[in-house]
């Protein structure tokens, strides 16, 4: 990846291109630093550089406003870095792109997303997001939902329990989601219920999508699936109200789930890395914590190591068959 990047994301071919998150860093670096005796040398010389912070955020179903949400994120951390902070909204895809392509350095990910980027711009996750309705703090259950007053039932072990659905309509939430597809898929696999994802329905009576995990748990909800494949924050609001909560169940939990983090690529270096993300870390504190909450809901940050915590869904994305 290369260092020197110069220029904002426009509102042209650049943003055509490019709307997910990302922070891009201007060059500004003088000839006499151009051969650099020591890596720290090159990492302080950068850092010193920085001159803008480009921020675009993922757009995600459980976030509103998120344009001046963003804006005062942006406007706090400009404040701690001592640069100007841009943000813009954008999704995972179009950062992991940015990312590849050197328009970007930072980039807030989902965790597949968060291979990619790996993958294709050597990017990694140092942050992960904590939310109240995680079972594990920044890892989460993705579950089967079922109605209420369904025949099926708890069993003794994963595989009676989800062998039950057996000849039933299932709804996921999407091909790419992780709690919604792939963290079920895999045990569906590993349990020898299935072979491999494109073989679903030779287990399935009906295999549908919903797109998003209100549309899938609405399908059981209205009689249209048996049980559907969700996250396990999605059985609160924004995504369903606690009437329609009331009719649903869970009726099987897959634990592991990496939460959402920020991702910064290889080229920044590591004096900079750890001023991002050390101003990135005081949104924990009391009186900057709502400007962390009114994005996502998330209650914190928190440190990760990048390979631990994508452990889990790099083994499900293997086992389904799927690359990231």
């Amino acid at each position: 990846m290369g260092v020197s990047k110069k220029g904002f994301l426009g509102a042209g071919a650049g943003l055509m291109a490019i709307t997910g998150l990302c922070v891009s860093i201007f060059g500004g670096m003088q000839a006499t630093i151009a051969k650099p005796t020591t890596n720290q040398q090159t990492s302080t010389l950068l850092a010193q550089n920085q001159k803008n912070l480009t921020i675009i955020f993922p757009t995600r179903s459980d976030s509103t406003d998120l344009q001046n949400k963003a804006n005062a994120v942006a406007a706090f951390l400009s404040k701690e870095l001592q640069i100007p902070v841009q943000a813009q909204v954008g999704d995972d895809t179009a950062a992991v792109e940015a990312l590849r392509a050197n328009r970007a350095d930072v980039a807030f990910l989902s965790s597949r997303p968060a291979l990619k980027a790996q993958e294709l711009a050597n990017a990694r996750l140092y942050l992960a997001e904590v939310r109240s309705t995680y079972s594990g703090r920044y890892t989460y259950n993705s579950i089967f939902v079922v109605s209420k007053n369904s025949a099926l039932q708890t069993r003794n072990s994963a595989k009676a329990t989800l062998e039950q659905l057996r000849g039933k309509r299932i709804a996921f939430t999407s091909p790419t989601s992780g709690s919604g597809f792939i963290f079920p898929v895999s045990q569906l696999v590993t349990l020898k219920l299935v072979p491999n994802r494109d073989r679903l329905d030779g287990f399935f009576g009906q295999v549908s999508y919903g797109g998003n995990y209100s549309k899938a748990l609405q399908a059981v909800i209205r009689g249209q699936a048996d049980a559907a494949a969700v996250s396990e924050y999605a059985l609160n609001s924004p995504y369903i109200t606690e009437a329609e909560k009331s009719q649903l169940r869970i009726l099987h939990k897959i634990p592991g789930v990496p939460a959402h983090g920020i991702a910064i690529d290889d080229d920044v270096p590591s004096a900079m890395r750890e001023k991002i993300i050390n101003a990135l870390l005081k949104l924990n504190q009391s009186p900057n914590n709502q400007l962390l909450r009114n994005l996502y809901n998330s209650t914190e940050l928190v440190r990760v190591d990048h390979n631990q915590h994508l452990a889990g869904i790099s083994a499900a994305l293997k086992n389904a068959g799927i690359s990231p």
